[in-house]
């Protein structure tokens, strides 16, 4: 065992793990005080079922021996059957388990934030078991396993931009027309049902601190790749960040902390299939991208599509997700990563080697994760309709969801 490669990896899984808590703080921010407690429950639930699905069968699905098929993993490592030994950096099989569930845990998270307010608890459980269970662990395998459909072919994602962030993103956005929107009036506009914004700040910011580890453990240990791709996370977050503040001072005549934090998630989203590919001065062009394309995108689904897209999973995490997919192949340089050869199956970026080859690739990869998780999860929710409501009844709704299920009350008034 390497003790440094492995305490670099467990960090990276502490950090990847706080996502998720930090995701559930900074969407229950931004919904009315009714529903705090209800949207933390809808996201953090997955730490305990997306766990243990991925202990049974999600790993062994997404990162056992390949079937033949490229598309899926072998039975052979259910219930973490067969899990021994270290990989080439020193790094127990097992830890890298661990550190791979962290990410489906929060492709999970990201969903939820696309139905608060309605959904039913029940109904978001089965409906993200099998959808864990059919779309991220089978997407899982085909762009990061060995023998994978798509990295085969050579479609490149370092952490996750078309595995987790698109997935999740169009799973969202197909969960929010199925179920349909909210009943209270305004609901497209995020400001005006955000009850605490000062808590949606906190949760961005323990978000993108554990982002760092997302990205910068997909190198596997500490190396030059790793240390790339902490760099470039930052810089592309900074850069989206003041996109978002700029865009919104331009149109609106004043920025919103709001507004900033989608910016900052925005550089993080496309910055992630990339970050371990691209230089400093790409990472600063993706961030500022990425944040154009999701405000309009936002502003296009919210203002004149009237798609209640609750807190922007897709705007965010969809959009930003495909641009990042996008920018990896215009940006991606073997200078950064010796992978990005220009050789064989795998391709330097457009903008770097004049080649098409990884930029087509990339596209395709991007197809194949949008179709995918949108036939599958229309297919699931479907499904779950024929035995039960999907959402909550109005007058539960009305009141929130806080006190008719779950009993609590995330704020109390007291007499003085």
């Amino acid at each position: 065992m390497n003790a440094t490669n492995t305490s670099f990896l467990m960090l990276c899984s502490l950090l990847v793990l706080l996502m998720t808590p930090a995701l559930a703080m900074f969407y229950s921010g931004m919904v009315k005080s009714k529903n705090t407690l209800n949207t933390i429950m809808n996201c953090f639930i997955v730490f305990g079922v997306i766990t243990l699905q991925w202990v049974a069968i999600g790993f062994s699905l997404a990162f056992g021996e390949d079937s033949g098929s490229g598309i899926v993993g072998s039975l052979e490592n259910l219930g973490l059957v067969g899990i021994s030994g270290y990989d080439e950096n020193g790094v127990p099989h097992i830890l890298h388990v661990i550190f791979q569930m962290m990410f489906a845990l929060i492709a999970s998270a990201i969903i939820t934030g696309s139905l608060v307010g309605r959904i039913k608890l029940g109904v978001l459980v089965i409906f993200l078991i099998f959808w864990s269970t059919i779309v991220y662990d089978l997407l899982a395998h085909m762009i990061w396993s060995e023998k994978g459909f798509l990295l085969v072919r050579g479609g490149l994602d370092f952490a996750g931009g078309g595995v987790v962030h698109v997935s999740a993103g169009v799973a969202g956005l197909v969960g929010a027309l199925i179920v349909g929107a909210r009943k209270e009036e305004d609901n497209y506009h995020i400001s005006s049902g955000a009850h605490s914004v000062p808590y949606t700040f906190l949760g961005a910011v323990l978000l993108f601190i554990g982002w760092l580890g997302f990205n910068a453990g997909s190198a596997g240990g500490v190396n030059e790749i790793a240390v790339n791709a902490f760099v470039v996370s930052i810089i592309s977050a900074a850069s989206g960040f003041l996109a978002w503040v700029l865009l919104e001072w331009a149109i609106h005549k004043r920025p919103t902390i709001l507004g900033s934090l989608s910016g900052l998630v925005a550089g993080l989203v496309g910055i992630t299939p990339a970050c371990g590919f691209v230089g400093i001065y790409s990472s600063i062009f993706i961030g500022a991208i990425a944040a154009i394309v999701c405000y309009m995108g936002l502003s296009f689904i919210k203002n004149k599509l009237r798609w209640d897209d609750s807190l922007d999973a897709f705007s965010l995490h969809g959009i930003g997700g495909v641009w990042g997919g996008i920018a990896t192949g215009l940006f991606a340089s073997s200078k950064v990563n010796p992978q990005a050869t220009g050789e064989g199956t795998l391709g330097e970026g457009l903008f770097i080697s004049g080649s098409y080859h990884l930029f087509l690739e990339q596209l395709f990869s991007i197809v194949v994760c949008i179709v995918f998780s949108a036939i599958v999860s229309f297919m699931i929710f479907k499904i779950i309709a024929l035995f039960t409501d999907l959402r909550v009844c109005e007058n539960i709704e009305a009141q929130g969801l806080d006190i008719a299920l779950h009993g609590e009350q995330a704020y109390t008034m007291k007499d003085h």
